[in-house]
């Protein structure tokens, strides 16, 4: 198998994918779902991640039913929905262009061939406009090369991160994939409770019950806040922010904070232009973190391994 670390980094400008982005952001809230509805429940939601995986993105944590439990992928290199059951039992749906009511009702079927009937709630989350699952019958695109070439760029990301978190002694997260947000995402805790949201929502609450600082890659298009992004982006931010960190200046120099997201983005550009991508992904992550763990007064000395993250930024 040919060494691809030595290969550019993907492209993946926004507007040409969009059509096959919807279609695989309404396809793993519906397999996001049935995780979070037959999952054994984990703090701040891991249990219905994703996970990137060596052919695409799978679930985080087995779909459990009874004494059922089955394993859901869907592979982005053969194209095609995989549920594999204890037992040795398989079962598969190509990833084809088709409707997302279409989809939602071929992958319960195929849920049901396994063993498994569950309900998935059908309105989708963190969009604007959200049509539920059980009435989006327009027609839906998927284009294979679009679909691997988010893959690859996710895998690399993913493996950037990965290489972070052993210098790291603290609690942190998996670098996982969320449906809702349809991101990639590694977060570190200072072990500290953090204060209450007024009015969150119980997803949010647990979320953000304690002092995180994540970082992740977002493939662009609108967030959950309405905030549209017309392009690929490294992103980071600490929760509760502490004062003077969207003032820092952060290496690489093209990052930036961006106050519309009340996050630093750093343009996925600027990351396949630099000479070693991956260790520019690590930089960022590694800014980001020390920025907010510096300013937010986290106990460094007991959370990190000795030389393994920078000293604290210059401010602006």
């Amino acid at each position: 198998m040919p060494d691809d670390t030595k290969q550019p980094w993907p492209d993946l400008p926004l507007d040409p994918w969009l059509p096959t982005y919807r279609s695989l952001h309404m396809w793993t809230q519906i397999v996001g779902k049935t995780l979070l509805a037959c999952a054994c429940p984990q703090n701040h939601w891991w249990h219905c991640a994703l996970r990137v995986s060596a052919r695409g993105l799978s679930s985080a944590s087995p779909i459990r039913q009874g004494e059922r439990s089955i394993d859901v992928e869907l592979d982005l290199v053969d194209h095609a929905l995989v549920l594999r059951a204890d037992g040795g039992r398989t079962a598969e749906l190509p990833l084809v262009p088709r409707s997302v009511h279409a989809f939602l009702d071929l992958y319960l079927g195929l849920l049901r061939g396994v063993g498994i009937e569950t309900h998935v709630w059908t309105t989708p989350v963190e969009v604007p406009d959200p049509v539920p699952f059980d009435r989006d019958d327009a027609p839906g695109a998927y284009d294979p090369e679009a679909a691997n070439r988010f893959w690859q760029v996710l895998r690399r990301c993913d493996a950037a991160l990965r290489d972070r978190a052993s210098g790291y002694l603290g609690k942190q997260s998996p670098v996982q994939f969320f449906w809702g947000s349809f991101d990639l995402a590694w977060s570190r805790f200072s072990g500290r409770r953090a204060p209450e949201r007024p009015g969150a929502d119980r997803v949010t609450r647990e979320a953000y019950s304690h002092e995180v600082i994540s970082v992740g890659f977002w493939p662009g298009g609108v967030s959950a806040g309405g905030v549209r992004v017309d392009e690929p982006v490294l992103y980071g931010y600490a929760a509760p922010e502490p004062e003077g960190f969207r003032e820092v200046r952060l290496r690489p120099a093209a990052a930036r904070y961006d106050a519309r997201l009340g996050e630093f983005v750093l343009p996925y550009a600027a990351v396949r232009a630099a000479r070693d991508p991956a260790a520019e992904v690590g930089a960022f992550a590694d800014a980001v973190y020390v920025a907010g763990a510096t300013l937010g007064g986290w106990d460094r000395a007991a959370l990190e391994r000795t030389g393994a993250t920078a000293a604290a930024p210059a401010p602006r």
